[in-house]
């Protein structure tokens, strides 16, 4: 493990500090779908094969977080830079075991008794990272989907949806759902037509797909207010409401330029989703059945 920042692995800015409420009425059972813990160090080292090295990010933060922006309820990702060794996230499930569930990042050779904790505690899928190093590969995909089957998890894939096309037959056959982060992590450029988006929408409409709606100051080229997004969010609203959900992004790691405060970044939700009724679908209901909570 190491901390020392290098070549391979720059050093990214932190969140913002000062996180604002958001301008409307958030509603009870608000989830924020897609969050990184991080640290303390000291407790949990970083893996020297990564892309980036971020500040620490410990739970304190992000529940102070979840409470400015009026969230009920979270869902800690495991980040490319802790690798398979899940600590840092499970530490945080067990300390918040009714507000908080969590999605890991496993090897192939993991044990069937790990993952039976690991459900215990929390976890509702495993994730592929195609864009930063220190994931696992996707040919591993099928064979550890097949594994989590039992528990009801789902697969989370962190991709640009432009490839989608291609991966779309290997997804059909998975017997699990998927999860797409930050709507397809495609730059806004690219437009709504492009085949990739046009692939996330069918297999959004297919009713096996869900998407997070998250990660406009990734995904935007015109900046803030990343008004630019909008079109892509109206989209997959318009494939199916009950297949989406919302998430911070905090804290944000390895986006250059200025940070966005996540008060802004929830308001842009109302611009997405205009509707009330859809948006209490994204922020309460949606997940409650992907994440299980309540169970």
């Amino acid at each position: 493990m190491s901390l020392l920042d290098d070549d391979d692995a720059p050093l990214c800015q932190g969140p913002d500090p000062k996180p604002r409420p958001p301008g409307f009425a958030v509603p009870p059972g608000a989830t924020d779908c897609h969050a990184h813990v991080i640290g303390p160090f000291p407790l949990f080292g970083l893996q020297e094969d990564r892309s980036y090295t971020p500040p620490e990010a410990p739970l304190a933060a992000y529940r102070a977080l979840l409470d400015t922006l009026g969230l009920e309820r979270g869902v800690v990702v495991q980040p490319s830079v802790f690798g398979t060794d899940n600590a840092c996230t499970l530490d945080a499930l067990a300390k918040h075991r009714n507000r908080l569930r969590g999605i890991a990042v496993v090897d192939p050779t993991v044990s069937d008794e790990t993952l039976e904790r690991m459900d215990g505690n929390g976890i509702r899928g495993i994730r592929f990272n195609m864009l930063f190093r220190g994931g696992v590969d996707l040919d591993h995909l099928a064979v550890l989907a097949q594994r989590i089957e039992r528990f009801g998890w789902h697969v989370q894939l962190l991709i640009d949806c432009r490839t989608l096309p291609a991966l779309a037959p290997k997804l059909a056959r998975l017997p699990v759902d998927i999860v797409i982060d930050h709507m397809g992590h495609m730059p806004a450029s690219a437009g709504v037509d492009h085949p990739g988006f046009k692939q996330l929408l069918k297999l959004v409409r297919d009713g096996r797909t869900w998407v997070k709606l998250s990660g406009a100051n990734r995904t935007s080229t015109a900046g803030a207010p990343y008004h630019d997004t909008i079109p892509f969010a109206q989209a997959l609203v318009d494939a199916d409401p009950t297949r989406l959900v919302w998430g911070s992004d905090w804290p944000h790691v390895a986006i250059p330029g200025p940070m966005a405060n996540d008060g802004d970044l929830l308001d842009l939700l109302r611009l997405w989703v205009p509707d009330e009724r859809q948006r209490h679908l994204v922020l309460v209901e949606n997940p409650a059945r992907l994440y299980g909570f309540g169970d």
